[in-house]
């Protein structure tokens, strides 16, 4: 589904249907009303038969003889002044609905009804993003592929003289962040024997051939070498050999300190030697979703040419059980140097991610963002609305909690005081790399702070949020809007 803008007045309008929203009463936008005085009233004489439901989203279909071959009238709720949720209800709504019709092209003016507290370029971007998640298909590994083509396949949004630069750039903005999106869908859907450590290092290759980044992939010889003896810990079991990935944006020439993302990147987690239950594991597959994540979100900054400097660090490898793998009690050093005693091997993201945090200080980052799909315990405090968001400094959680909102992909502050640090203690080593059951996420998210020196830092653990179970599961891409967004407002401040 392709998004563009255009300056067209909606009565001359060509497309084989419009989204025309209704508001509170039955009225009709100023776009809707020229549309239904070129139509002859049919618009007006069909919001009178009171077919169409109030309730937001709700939709109903008016032929027409001009231009525009149809006009698809969309409810956005009963009050005055839409909200943020009704606008977006209002758009799958009727974007669901142009789906089911042969029409190629539509045309919108659904951004012509006020919403609260959000302006054009919001409401412009929700289209966006509705109408590419909708289409989003993922049939690579099918050989059948479904029989019914996305549409509408164009959609213009129509705007007017003085708003369409900015309205251009909200759009483009808007499918940047979904080409980001997709490629961490893709990446996420893909099966662990086929998403393999050196499936995301060649990814990583490929973006940055495409993309002009900077890129290095460093084997098990390297991480050797750096004494990542955490990461290879986890790494032990398997047979693919672990990479650790390493991306770089210059946007801004490279002259200052850069802000880093890292990704966990377990492409199968099986618990390792402290084994997981058989049911649901297939779903693993997604404990990769974090580096997934920040490769997309370096596609859209990238494509966004944004003026600033990004490096993104990806631990992978497997984990996985066998006559190799670390046993439950063994005590491993970690790039810091400081030891840990692995009282369970499936707490392993945070054994990945804590020597990742310290290979990235040698950037000198400003801002370090680590993204994981690192424990249940986020699951059982969040469930799957936001994403778990611990930091230390208040104003980089501010950022961060303000991008989500904007970008419709939120995350909750959770408490990382110096309290829970006290589960963590081991009578063997430095620490412990489990600290119980009570605050699982807290306490994962404090065993991540003490490797988190030197810049200031946020962790957001996506457990809930990275992918949906069910009939329908799949990766959702997030949390690359938030990240984006994010980077979008540290480039124009």
């Amino acid at each position: 589904m392709q998004f563009s803008t255009r300056i067209t007045a909606p009565g001359r309008a060509r497309a084989g249907c419009a989204l025309v929203p209704v508001l509170s009463g039955g009225k009709l936008t100023d776009g809707g009303k020229a549309l239904d005085q070129a139509s002859g009233g049919r618009l007006s004489r069909a919001l009178r038969s009171g077919d169409l439901a109030p309730k937001a989203g709700s939709t109903l279909l008016v032929p027409l003889d001009g231009a525009v071959a149809r006009a698809l009238l969309v409810a956005l709720g009963e009050e005055r002044e839409a909200s943020a949720k009704s606008f977006q209800e209002a758009v799958r709504g009727g974007l669901r609905a142009a789906g089911q019709l042969a029409a190629d092209d539509a045309v919108s003016l659904l951004h012509e009804a006020p919403v609260a507290q959000r302006e054009l370029d919001w409401k412009l971007r929700a289209q966006v993003t509705i109408g590419r998640e909708l289409a989003y298909r993922f049939e690579a590994l099918k050989t059948k592929r479904e029989a019914h083509p996305v549409r509408p396949k164009r959609v213009v949004l129509a705007v007017a003289s003085a708003q369409a630069r900015a309205a251009a750039a909200a759009v483009a903005q808007a499918g940047a962040i979904a080409d980001g999106v997709d490629l961490a869908k893709n990446l996420g859907n893909l099966p662990a024997n086929r998403c393999t450590p050196a499936y995301l290092a060649d990814t990583a290759r490929k973006m940055a051939r495409e993309l002009g980044l900077g890129v290095e992939v460093l084997d098990e010889r390297k991480m050797r070498a750096l004494k990542m003896g955490a990461l290879l810990a986890v790494a032990r079991g398997a047979e693919e050999p672990p990479k650790l990935i390493v991306l770089r944006y210059r946007g801004a020439g490279g002259r200052g300190a850069p802000i880093a993302l890292v990704g966990k990147g377990i492409t199968f987690d099986t618990g390792g030697i402290s084994l997981k239950p058989a049911a649901e594991m297939d779903e693993m597959k997604f404990d990769m979703c974090g580096a997934a994540a920040v490769l997309g979100t370096m596609r859209a900054i990238a494509q966004l040419k944004l003026k600033l400097d990004v490096v993104a660090v990806v631990p992978a490898t497997e984990n996985m059980p066998s006559g190799r793998a670390t046993r439950p009690g063994d005590v491993v050093a970690s790039m810091s140097g400081q030891t840990v005693e692995i009282l369970n091997t499936d707490a392993e993201g945070r054994l990945i991610l804590c020597d990742a945090l310290t290979y990235v200080q040698r950037f000198e980052p400003s801002v370090v963002v680590d993204v994981a799909t690192l424990t249940g315990a986020c699951v059982i405090a969040l469930g799957h609305h936001h994403s778990g968001l611990f930091s230390e400094h208040d104003d980089l959680a501010a950022e961060l909690l303000a991008a989500g909102q904007e970008a419709g992909d939120t995350c909750w502050r959770m408490p990382l005081d110096d309290d829970y640090q006290e589960a963590l203690k081991s009578p063997f080593a430095d620490m412990a790399n489990v600290g119980g059951r009570p605050a699982g996420s807290v306490t994962a998210a404090c065993f991540l702070s003490r490797f988190a020196k030197g810049y200031d830092w946020a962790h957001l653990d996506i457990a809930g949020t990275a992918w949906k179970s069910g009939a329908n599961k799949g990766a959702t891409g997030r949390p690359v809007p938030l990240l984006t967004r994010f980077l979008i407002a540290r480039a124009q401040g």
